[in-house]
Formats: structure tokens, sequence, C-alpha cells
């Protein structure tokens, strides 16, 4: 099944997350449910600066429903470098990249290939949010 969708939770905390980064990259790995983008893990050791990021994958859990990446580049542009493009072709189906200053606006999908996809924002389909369910899971 092809990935067409984010879980609008999921892109917020994406969004938060690399203006948080600024101006180091931020770098994380998509879980799906189904065609939804609807999670963002971060990987233990992963290391980012102001050029690049690099995310250690042995650290993925085994059965992590991973679909593909993110990161974020700390200018405008939320286009795909070599390395990038490298990157795409060996783990995954979507990679979002994210791009300053970091609003529903400023970040694109792409596909194994490179080659630019569109993802529909969706609400979360029982109104609950990724966030409430790790706060409620892991917090209380």
């Amino acid at each position: 099944m092809s990935i067409d969708e984010i879980d609008k939770e999921a892109l917020k905390l994406i969004l938060r997350a690399s203006n948080s980064s600024h101006p180091n990259e931020f770098a994380g790995i998509l879980r799906s449910k189904g065609n939804r983008i609807t999670e963002v893990l971060i990987l233990p050791g992963t290391f980012t600066s102001e050029r690049s990021a690099l995310m250690n994958l042995y650290m993925l859990p085994i059965s992590s429903q991973s679909c593909g990446s993110v990161h974020s580049h700390s200018s405008s542009v939320p286009e795909p470098s070599r390395a990038d493009l490298n990157f795409f072709d060996k783990f995954g189906e979507v990679h979002l990249i994210v791009a300053s200053p970091y609003n529903e606006s400023s970040w694109k999908a792409f596909n194994k290939a490179g080659k630019e996809v569109k993802l529909e924002i969706v609400e979360s389909e029982d109104g609950d949010s990724t966030s409430s369910r790790y706060h409620e899971e892991f917090w209380t």
C-alpha cells in the first residue's frame, strides 16, 4: 500500500522539532499505519549539525513499521541533496524534507527515486493525537 497521507499531529511534531533544532538539522524515522504516516521515531545516537544529520539505523526497533525518513534543512529550500537521494534509494518508501520557516507550507515529500509526491494532511481517525497516546501509555 502506498503512503499518501500524513497525520496532522505527526506533521506538527516534525515542524516543531525542526524549528527547535535550528540551525542544526533535525532527523527522524517515519512510521505508518496503512497508507498514513502516523509517528516519528527519534533514534538514539543521531548526530546533527548545520549541514547534515546522521542516524544510526542499527538503533531502529525490529518491528518499527518504518516507512521512510524526515529531516530538516536550515535553508528555505526543501529539495534533496545528492546524499539525500542516495539515502532515499536505500531506505523506506517516502521521505520528508522540512525547510525554514518550518510551517505547513515549507515541506515536501519524495519517493525512493527522489520524485516529489503529494501527501494529504489528515486528522487522526480516532480523534486522539499521537502525543496524547504516548503520554497516556508511558507517563501515567
